[in-house]
């Protein structure tokens, strides 16, 4: 039977489950990632399982993100990280390396391996040919411990690639048109399988601007085959001995199937506030702008500012537009300066930033308030920028460029100028040496290593289990598509408290509801919140799970919930329940008494759970947990589920 890659990918690294859409499967992981945002909570996790070392082929810890040191807090998180990879043998990429998925993919992405991340962009590694998936921390500390995955077994969606771009069209339109046809919500439980004879027109880093953004459209994972273009990547990053063909069957089936003909494709720009509210160029050109941003997860390869230098090339920004340039990684910055492309946007007056996730996340770079700011980020949920009221448009850095040097936003076909030539070099300098690998543990004499921990890094939480009855009021209504950003923002002011609960629990809901974080305080007690369609959408941070159940929140009730968010809750002991029918939405208010009797069992003895009303009458629900995740969410979360069973040594 001819089989799709994503099917050879899963069925390689299956400990359990059927290959079923729908059906719950667990999966061996080879390979984990975490960056600081998440890694400080990963790490904390990590060692209350007490293991003496990770058991996954390779580990990775990155600094990207807490890059701001404004006080002691980053600085000690970074010296915490550091301290833990030493301790339990992870790869520790140090401030200023660079962003976590490029580094990732130029030092250690493999063909054929499954790759989870504490950051929901890790399924930018599907552009080698890997299974790379998001998860909530917790998933990913205990895949470190050697444990095995547990997700939904997806639908594979195949995307046949035909055709060629034009000139000013590159990969960033590619994954814009892919969230026009599917929005931020078509495609959860799915895996996009790009194939065709069009991705011989797409290099690696192409595919991995487009495996990045399958994220925003709620995908497991994006998956590309393994072919000349990867081998041509890994030569480049001297490691041609890491590849492995790997590509469908002739004939391979799909559950749904999907045409994208590159040549047929435009200039297209995602408008506030979402990556899925996606329209040609044209039709917001001459809207006058305030900034434009090159460089991110999303765009990160060197084309990606080389393009941009050729364009501004003997040109001058205007005055009033502020270029910012956010090198991806120290080896793109080496080499944009030995090529002078560099010197050549600053010298047409370029702000230049560390590499890092820098405004991506809200850590600077934020926009003067009331205007638009043009950027080549995967995400602009509101507020996300670091300016509450912001105007985030995202475009490719063509657009970006082409805005910049006319001070409005402009269809880059409309510049008087040829479509710059661009060619990928040979090869570039190896990255490996610059992170600190882990120790061997086979060949050195056990040390004891103690973790750093300055006074802003705070305890795990401890959660009870669910109890037979919970009762209190719905302390929030939220709308569609709440997005992460939104339960618990980033930011400079809050990043830097992700491994502090207790602070970082006074932000929640604040994008929403400045009052909730008091109002859950003062009633001290159980509560819920209520929540539309696509429930959770964006970050994996699992903070925005943690920190409402640490201010009492028991369930979540919505339309709909995004993947990872909706596991995070499970972890967490928040139970996730959905309406059985979206007009049930209008039942429930804020405000409004909820009583759960006997949850436990109704969660155990099938997929429909009552709740009973203020007005006396009762309200059916649904639930659409696995065997497994009830017990996770009955035991109060995975921890305690975890601590019952046997880890082994």
């Amino acid at each position: 039977m001819a089989r799709n890659l994503a099917h050879k990918l899963i069925e390689a690294h299956l400990v359990d489950g059927s290959m079923t859409p729908g059906e719950a499967v667990t999966l061996k992981i080879d390979q984990t990632l975490t960056q600081d945002a998440t890694g400080t909570m990963v790490m904390l996790e990590f060692e209350a399982l007490g293991l003496p070392q990770v058991k996954t082929e390779l580990s990775a810890q990155y600094v990207d993100h807490n890059m701001i040191q404004a006080d002691f807090k980053n600085a000690d998180d970074h010296l915490f990280l550091r301290s833990a990879c030493r301790k339990w043998g992870i790869w520790f990429s140090r401030p200023g390396n660079g962003i976590s998925h490029a580094v990732h993919m130029s030092c250690f992405g493999i063909p054929g391996k499954t790759l989870l991340g504490a950051d929901s962009h890790t399924c930018a590694a599907g552009s080698l040919g890997m299974l790379a998936m998001g998860a909530g921390g917790l998933q990913v500390a205990l895949a470190m411990a050697g444990l095995p995955f547990s997700l939904t077994m997806p639908e594979i969606i195949g995307v046949e690639v035909t055709g060629k771009l034009p000139p000013w069209v590159s990969a960033k339109d590619v994954i814009l048109e892919m969230l026009r046809r599917y929005d931020v919500k078509g495609g959860v439980n799915k895996i996009f399988e790009y194939y065709g004879p069009g991705l011989d027109n797409l290099t690696a880093m192409d595919r991995h601007v487009i495996a990045n953004m399958g994220q925003e459209m709620g995908a497991t994972a994006s998956v590309f085959p393994a072919d000349e273009a990867v081998r041509a990547f890994l030569q480049q990053q001297g490691r041609a001995a890491d590849f492995v063909a790997l590509q469908a069957d002739a004939g391979a089936d799909y559950d749904a199937r999907e045409k994208l003909d590159l040549s047929q494709l435009e200039p297209l720009i995602a408008c506030p506030s979402s990556p899925g509210n996606v329209v040609p160029v044209r039709e917001v050109a001459g809207k006058p702008i305030y900034q434009s941003y090159i460089g991110s997860s999303a765009n990160p390869g060197l084309r990606d500012f080389v393009i941009p230098a050729k364009m501004v090339s003997g040109r001058e920004i205007p005055e009033e537009i502020s270029f910012d340039i956010n090198p991806s990684s120290r080896q793109l910055l080496e080499e944009i300066s030995r090529s002078g492309d560099l010197n050549t946007l600053l010298q047409a007056g370029a702000r230049l930033h560390q590499t890092g996730c820098n405004g991506c996340i809200g850590m600077g770079q934020a926009p003067a308030s009331g205007r638009i700011s043009l950027r080549t980020v995967p995400r602009n949920f509101p507020g996300r920028s670091g300016t509450r009221e912001d105007q985030v448009y995202l475009c490719s850095p063509e657009t970006a460029t082409a805005s910049a040097l006319t001070g409005k936003i402009t269809d880059p076909r409309e510049m008087d100028m040829d479509y710059p030539e661009y060619t990928e070099p040979e090869a570039l300098p190896d990255m490996r040496p610059l992170l600190l690998a882990p120790r061997d543990f086979s060949k050195e004499v056990p040390v004891e290593i103690a973790l750093e921990k300055g006074p802003n890094i705070q305890p795990l939480p401890e959660f009870e289990p669910l109890p037979d009855q919970l009762s209190g009021p719905v302390l929030l209504k939220a709308g569609d598509n709440v997005s992460t950003d939104e339960i618990l923002p980033a930011g400079t002011e809050i990043l830097p408290l992700r491994s502090n609960i207790p602070a970082i629990s006074h932000y929640t809901f604040s994008r929403i509801d400045e009052t909730f974080y008091q109002r859950a305080k003062d009633l001290g007690g159980d509560s819920f919140v209520i929540g539309g369609e696509n429930y959770g959408q964006g970050s994996s941070r699992e903070h925005a799970a943690i920190a409402p159940r640490y201010l009492g929140v028991r369930a979540v009730i919505a339309v709909s919930m995004a993947r990872i968010h909706r596991r995070n809750l499970i972890n967490f002991g928040v139970v996730p329940l959905l309406f059985k029918q979206p007009e049930d939405l209008a039942r429930l208010g804020q405000g409004d008494e909820l009583v759960f009797t006997a949850l436990p069992e109704q969660l155990q003895n099938g997929d429909v759970v009552s709740v009973q009303l203020a007005d006396g009458k009762s309200l059916e629900l649904r639930h659409n947990l696995s065997g497994e995740e009830v017990a996770t969410v009955i035991a109060g979360g995975l921890i305690n589920k975890v601590r019952t069973e046997k880890l082994g040594n």
